[in-house]
Parts: structure tokens; sequence; C-alpha cells
């Protein structure tokens, strides 16, 4: 039963972050699978909950019967023989009910144990999936750098020919090697930045760091009336980690209640009698059997009143902290909203900024066919496109890593 409902939670947190895959990404969804099923922080926190499930076990005990053997080096006589040794048994008895809030009680801290474990897989998927669009970021950056330094070749031809009809100078052409070098150079930067965050996600699915990943070539943003699906923290996890504590508490109580009260202990006696010689009566050597009750009464109950003094306090504290808890997720939850609002706004300005760069662009290829051109011109143009583009790119990635954050944050 256990396994299952483990099963219908892991799909519950894909279905949570659901909206990742409709953007060119089931490689992503393909990844969280792989990494839930082989993380070893996951594991890890899987086996503590195993561990604090089988404590339901352990408390679902009597305490340890006691035996006790006893020989007498000085026979004590009795009329019937003297007493050779003696064997005791003895069974004490929690009061009623007492093993039962031990058992729930166990059973409490596993269910709020158990909530640390969907705790974990959420911030997994949320490690991974903005980890996937820093390196989708890498290598979109990349294809830009690529595409501008085939566009610098094309203007270095045109600056060549410009040259050679003295149209230009030979400067305009050493301005655009200086600039193809330097976008080089942030190519080599970014392979660096590629290597980095594709270790970061190997690692992650626990495999080797130099296994490559699918990356889309392109990701778009969503309708902008995605954006407006209300975002509800009532039953994240952990907020729900501190009810289900809060309850552990409760059950504690009951426990104590129930220590607090006599203890029943069962037991009996077995003295062992020799026959008393040259003699003969019908109870010669007749061994002696001892049934036993006793009861454990704790008489200085402070202990158990100062855990409940605690018990109470600690309930305080838990409510207190869940309600910060509740305050910070809530601030986390409205600051990635806002700045997954203004990724849209960026995008939105900068596709327009890049139009702008483009027709500009062209309004220079034409002034070089007319026969003037200003390569200084060329060159502010060329790198706004750069830096437009860039910006885009950006604006999509702080997108997505934003939703990540707001599905981590809903239920």
């Amino acid at each position: 039963m256990k396994h299952q409902t483990m099963k219908i939670k892991l799909f519950g947190i894909l279905i949570v972050f659901g909206s990742l895959f409709a953007i060119q990404a089931q490689e992503l969804e393909v990844l969280i699978q792989q990494a839930i099923m082989n993380n070893p922080e996951i594991y890890k926190v899987e086996l503590e909950y195993n561990i604090s499930s089988e404590k339901e076990n352990e408390v679902n005990a009597l305490p340890n019967t006691e035996f006790g053997v006893g020989y007498f080096v000085s026979e004590p006589e009795t009329r019937t023989g003297p007493q050779r040794f003696k064997v005791t048994a003895k069974q004490m008895i929690p009061w009623f009910g007492t093993i039962t809030a031990r058992k729930n009680y166990a059973k409490a801290m596993a269910d709020a144990q158990y909530e640390d474990l969907v705790i974990t897989k959420r911030k997994l998927v949320v490690s991974l999936s903005q980890t996937y669009y820093k390196l989708y970021a890498f290598h979109a950056k990349q294809n830009v750098l690529l595409e501008n330094i085939q566009l610098l070749a094309t203007y270095k031809t045109m600056a060549l020919n410009a040259v050679e009809t003295g149209k230009s100078s030979a400067v305009a052409v050493l301005k655009l090697q200086i600039r193809e070098n330097e976008l080089k150079k942030q190519q080599a930067v970014l392979k660096q930045n590629i290597m980095a965050e594709q270790t970061a996600l190997n690692k992650l699915l626990n495999r080797d760091k130099s296994v490559e990943i699918k990356i889309p070539q392109e990701l778009t943003l969503p309708d902008a009336g995605t954006d407006n699906i209300p975002a509800n923290l009532s039953a994240h996890p952990e907020l729900l980690k501190y009810d289900k504590l809060y309850a552990s508490i409760a059950q504690s109580e009951i426990v104590n209640k129930n220590e607090s009260q006599p203890m029943l202990g069962f037991g009996l006696d077995y003295i062992n009698v020799d026959e008393r010689p040259n003699m003969d009566f019908a109870d010669n050597g007749k061994d002696i059997l001892m049934p036993m009750v006793s009861v454990s009464i704790p008489i200085f109950n402070q202990k158990f009143k100062s855990t409940d003094r605690q018990l109470a306090l600690k309930q305080q504290q838990l409510k207190a902290a869940q309600e910060e808890r509740r305050n910070t997720l809530e601030s986390l939850l409205e600051k990635a909203l806002s700045d997954r609002n203004a990724a849209r706004i960026n995008y939105e300005a900068q596709t327009e900024n890049l139009n702008q760069a483009r027709n500009a662009e062209r309004i220079l290829i034409k002034n070089y066919e007319t026969g003037t051109i200003d390569f200084n011109d060329v060159l502010d143009i060329q790198e706004l496109q750069l830096k437009f583009q860039t910006q885009m790119i950006e604006a999509v990635t702080n997108y997505y890593i934003q939703t990540t954050t707001i599905n981590y944050l809903s239920n």
C-alpha cells in the first residue's frame, strides 16, 4: 500500500511539472524520471522513511521478560525438605492502550518523514529542470555566436571589396577581425559553461559526467494565458509536514499519558525442594510453585508532567514555524510570478528591438549596393543584434526557470 502511495505521489510530481513538457522538451521528462529513480539523495531519504516506518514494528512489543535463577548456598530447611534452587519468570505489561499509542506515534512520525521524501523529489525536479534550462541557454548562445561569426565573415568580404575599390579603409577590416576574435573568445567560455552544467545535470542523474544531454534547438514562450493559472500553497508538502508533525505530538501526548499509569506484572517462582531423608509423609520433597502479581506505580510523576509541558510548547513552536515557512513560500511565489512576468515583457521588448535592428541591417546592405557603407554602423548594428538575441535567450530561460519554481510552490 505504501509503495502504491509513493507511485501516486511520483505521478503527482510529474503532473505538477507537466507544463514544462509541452515546450519541445520531452527529453526533460525522461531525465526527471531517471533522476527520481537513480538519484542517491532520493534513495537516502527513502531509506530514512523505510527506517521510520519499521519503527511501528519495534514499538509493537511488550517489555523484556525477566528470568532469574538462584542457588541456595545455605539450604533453608522447610517441613517438606531443604530448598535447592529457585527459578523466577516475570513479565511486565504496560497500561491498557499504551502499545497502540506508541504504534500510532511511530506511524505519525513515518507520515511526517514521508513528506520529506516528497519534498526531496520535488526539489530534485526543480534543480534538474533549472540546470537543463541553463544548459539550453548556453547552447542557444553558442548558436547565436556562430551565426554572428558567419555574418561577420560576410561583412569582412564586403569590407575587403570596399577597400579594393577605395570606398573604405583597411581599419574597417581590422575592426571586423577584432570583433570576430571577441566572439570566438565568448564561444570558448560558453563551451566551458556547457561542460560544467552538463556535469551538474549528469550527477543529478547519478551517471558519468560525459554523457551528452539532448537539448532542444529553440524554446518559445507559451501563450500568455497560461501565466494566469492560480497557484495554491495550502497543500504544499513543506506545510503538510508541519501538520503531520503536530499530529505526531498529539500521539506523543497520549503515549506520555499512558506511560504515567501503573504497569502490571505477572510472574511465577519455582523452588526445587529435596526429600527429607528417613521420613515418609505425603508432601516429602514437594516443590514450591508460586504465581505472582505486581504493580509498578509512578509515584514521582514530575517527569511526565514536564514532558506534557514540553509537548505543548513543541506544538506552539510548530505552529509558529509553519506560519513562518508559509510566509516565506508566499514571498518566493510572488517573486517568481513577478520575475516570470518580467521575463515575458523583456522577451517581447527584445523581439521588437531585434526586428528593428535587422531592418537597420538591411538598410546598410542596400547602401553598400549603392556604393556607400559605414562599417562602424555595421559593427554597431551587429553588436546590437547579438545583445538582443542574447537577452531573448536569457528571457526565455528565466521564464522557464521561474516556472519551475512556481510549479514547485504550487499544489
